[in-house]
């Protein structure tokens, strides 16, 4: 399994110029310019990742939708190289993705033959953690979080649970806030460490034998 970690500040403006009509709609329905930009960053890596770990030009990576909302890789995508001239489309085989954006940071999450879910949160606004867990969460992690009289470590340990939860649901396809009970799917999930103020996790049908973590340098 292979996690890449972007600062989209950093991300270069070209990155939007590989998104397609659609994307671009999606991210115009978007209110703020900054969360459009954001998003649209984050698509457009997304294409570069995914272009170089199928050997094809990132703008012609085909995408398609899940009953929930989660994106896959379509049937075929195209070579960017002069080898397409002799060969033809390829197959974007057994590869799959998961990314999760939160403010300016970004997590992508890639594997073979198995499903993964990836999540960020980027601790940046005040919310009622106790309220949410309730309505989200399981009765053991509430309970949990019930016990934390100091605010600061439950604000962390409800990122924690919260981006584990979410992980777990997007690896299983379900769509976020489809199940507040992932025991009955049970996954291999583990926490990320993206930076001071966030929170981050992973997940997979089974874990996977090695875990390898790159953060973007910005340059496409």
């Amino acid at each position: 399994m292979h996690v890449w970690r972007a600062d989209l500040t950093a991300a270069d403006e070209q990155l939007t110029e590989l998104l397609s009509e659609q994307e671009r709609a999606r991210a115009e329905r978007l209110l703020s310019q900054r969360d459009r930009v954001h998003w649209s960053r984050s698509r457009g890596l997304l294409r570069v990742l995914l272009g170089r770990y199928l050997d094809v030009d990132p703008s012609a990576v085909h995408f398609a939708t899940g009953p929930h909302g989660k994106p896959t890789l379509a049937d075929r995508a195209d070579r960017s190289s002069a080898e397409a001239a002799t060969t033809g489309p390829i197959e974007p085989s057994s590869l799959s993705f998961n990314l999760s954006h939160s403010d300016t940071l970004a997590l992508y999450c890639f594997a073979r033959g198995v499903a993964v879910g990836v999540d960020v949160e980027v601790d940046r606004r005040p919310i009622d953690e106790l309220g949410l867990a309730e309505r989200m969460l399981d009765a053991h992690t509430v309970a949990q979080l019930r016990a934390l009289s100091d605010p600061a470590t439950r604000r962390r340990e409800f990122l924690r649970a919260w981006t584990r939860h979410e992980a777990q649901l997007k690896c299983l396809g379900t769509g976020i806030g489809a199940s507040q009970n992932t025991s009955h799917h049970p996954t291999w999930v583990t926490d990320l460490n993206p930076g001071d103020g966030t929170a981050g996790a992973i997940a997979c049908h089974h874990q996977p034998r090695e875990l390898t973590c790159w953060t973007w340098n910005g340059r496409l």
